[in-house]
């Protein structure tokens, strides 16, 4: 049936070329379950599975025995590189493939710190995290030599180009006996020692450097393990930045944990995800998708090429809605808010209801979705294990915090240890979110006054976002970043994310940013800025219908009183609006 399709055609004419490699390993594999795992560094988890594929990408299937013993052999020359120091600064950028993953393994196993970057990345904020990291050394590969040349003579450091045939090589790396798979410092070192550095988008100032250790991400990774039922048959297609806790943690550490095999292609692409998904590419050798995670924007260009392609063909829109119901067992959506239209149309399309997350840099991921049960959008549900939270009334202030609502999630089970009551006027507990536990970051790099300043003296972390606690469906929803997402108007808290949601809903709005501007009688004023699915021939008819819709929907002091159209609205790789920006650009505001 599929090969009539001139899509699946287009599909198997773009199948990779691969290397074939026998990926084996002589090592017996001991079958351990997940609550066993060691959770320290991930790379020790390798003796564990040694002969499961790990990764694959567009070359060749890597296995974990593989990826291990190339690191290892990685992490000799960084050692000699920096003359046998630690816990030094190592700024890499690799493509989404197995390099990525050889490369940060070995800077881990060398003792180091590990700081990615991404090639979307322009070479004047290459030049300040490495400067701002004080990276002593910069590994990349010869794709992007030139480049990360001029930022290491900028930055006065070394330069390691890895060698084009390190992918090839690595699948020739067969462990023969136990000690092959013996590596990296003691466990000792990474007890107390710093793994990561991920830099923030930097939207209202240079961006930070969030120092994460081994301790951190490996209680992150945990926490995901036990709430989305990770095992080691999962499969999971990756198109995320690996720059990004999103794209590191949540798909690339879980499955490299759980002993599971991580499909890496090198960018997103609504055409080829489509192929993954519905598994025309597999390989008789491989297991179809499992999991799959992405951003709203991902989902949005996956549902316009279903839209495209699959939509007037109902033996198709059957199939599809079958395949991914029965075959992909979860899928999720994080870095920027899910709005219910896009929800719902996905629950149409392919059967499944999105799990939403939220999580931070600093932090790691924080509430969840449940796993089974109702997911509602909107909500981004209840903590993850080992995670606690509390909702605290705004200002929160170091020495004194009024808490509205707190709740930990303890060994899998949600206790609340405050349960938040309505207002007087009816109105859900909301204000600041805090978070404690021990995925949270340990410090900003190099900004010791910051650090202590997001912290309150009982050593609660201040997110930013405001969020709420709904008392009778008890779970949160996130309102948005206090600064920016939450507009004051007329003694009203709004929403702009709601906002945004509402009006994503028209048929005539491809894309929308709420903002909130300043007004002299309520303080602020809710304004729009809107991508149209067509050409406006008449703003003031477009406005009125929009308005009417918003009406419908909204209440009335949350109907933007302004309005901007554009064609299109800019979005980074995480699928997030500079909403700062637009409102110096379109608004003329500071």
């Amino acid at each position: 049936m599929f090969l009539r399709r001139p899509l699946f055609v287009s599909y198997l004419s773009q199948r990779f070329q691969q290397t074939q490699v026998k990926v084996v390993s002589k090592v017996k594999e001991p079958q351990v379950p997940l609550g066993q795992l060691a959770l320290g560094p991930v790379f020790r988890n390798a003796r564990l599975f040694p002969g499961n594929v790990a990764v694959r990408d567009r070359v060749a299937a890597y296995t974990y025995a593989n990826i291990f013993m190339s690191a290892n052999e990685l992490s000799k020359e960084i050692s000699a590189k920096l003359e046998g120091r630690i816990n030094e600064r190592v700024l890499f950028l690799c493509p989404n493939d197995v390099q990525y993953v050889i490369t940060l393994w070995a800077i881990w196993m060398s003792g180091q710190i590990a700081v990615p970057v991404s090639p979307l990345h322009p070479k004047s904020l290459l030049m300040y995290y490495a400067n701002d990291s004080n990276s002593k050394l910069i590994i990349t590969v010869p794709e992007y030599a030139d480049l990360m040349s001029r930022v290491a003579n900028n930055a006065s450091t070394k330069l390691q180009v890895l060698d084009d045939r390190l992918k090839l090589n690595c699948t020739l790396m067969l462990a023969n006996k136990p000690d092959d798979l013996e590596g990296g410092r003691p466990d000792t070192f990474y007890n107390k020692s710093n793994a990561l550095i991920l830099y923030t988008s930097g939207t209202t100032a240079n961006p930070k450097g969030v120092v994460l250790s081994y301790k951190n991400l490996s209680a992150q990774a945990a926490s995901l393990l036990d709430a989305w039922r990770w095992n080691t048959d999962d499969v999971l297609l990756h198109t995320l930045p690996l720059h990004h806790i999103h794209g590191i943690v949540n798909s690339l550490l879980c499955p490299l944990y759980a002993g599971a095999k991580t499909v890496m292609l090198k960018k997103f692409n609504a055409n080829t995800v489509w192929s993954y998904l519905l598994g025309v590419t597999a390989r008789p050798e491989d297991r179809r998708i499992t999991l799959f995670m992405g951003v709203p924007t991902m989902y949005s260009k996956l549902v316009e090429e279903y839209e495209r392609v699959f939509k007037e063909d109902p033996k198709m829109v059957e199939y599809i809605k079958n395949t991914l119901k029965s075959k992909i067992r979860l899928m999720v959506s994080g870095s920027a808010p899910l709005s219910q239209p896009l929800f719902n149309r996905w629950l149409d399309i392919t059967g499944h209801r999105l799990l939403e997350r939220y999580g931070m840099t600093e932090t790691g991921m924080i509430l969840s979705n449940p796993y089974d049960g109702d997911r509602e959008p909107g909500y981004v549900g209840v903590p993850l294990p080992g995670v606690s939270v509390k909702i605290a009334k705004e200002p929160v202030e170091n020495e004194s915090i009024k808490t509205l609502v707190e709740c930990s999630n303890i060994d899998g089970t949600v206790v609340i240890q405050k349960n938040g009551q309505k207002d007087a006027q009816g109105n859900d507990p909301t204000g600041e979110l805090l978070v404690r536990g021990d995925a949270i970051f340990t410090k900003y790099h190099d900004r010791p006054d910051t650090t202590k300043q997001e912290f309150t003296l009982s050593g609660w972390f201040k997110t930013g976002d405001v969020c709420q606690y709904s008392v009778e469906k008890k779970k949160f929803k996130i309102l948005g970043r206090k600064s920016i997402d939450v507009v004051k108007s007329g003694g009203h808290k709004i929403s702009t994310l709601e906002i945004e949601s509402a009006l994503l809903g028209c048929p005539e709005v491809k894309d929308c940013a709420v903002v909130g501007l300043p007004d002299e009688k309520w303080g602020q004023k809710v304004a729009a800025v809107v991508a149209t699915t067509h050409k406006i021939e008449n703003s003031t008819e477009i406005i009125e219908k929009l308005r009417i819709y918003a009406e419908e929907r909204l209440p009335r002091y949350a109907v933007p009183k302004e309005w901007k159209f554009v064609e299109k609205i800019t979005k980074n790789a995480m699928g997030k609006v500079d909403k700062k920006f637009l409102i110096r650009s379109l608004f003329g505001e500071p």
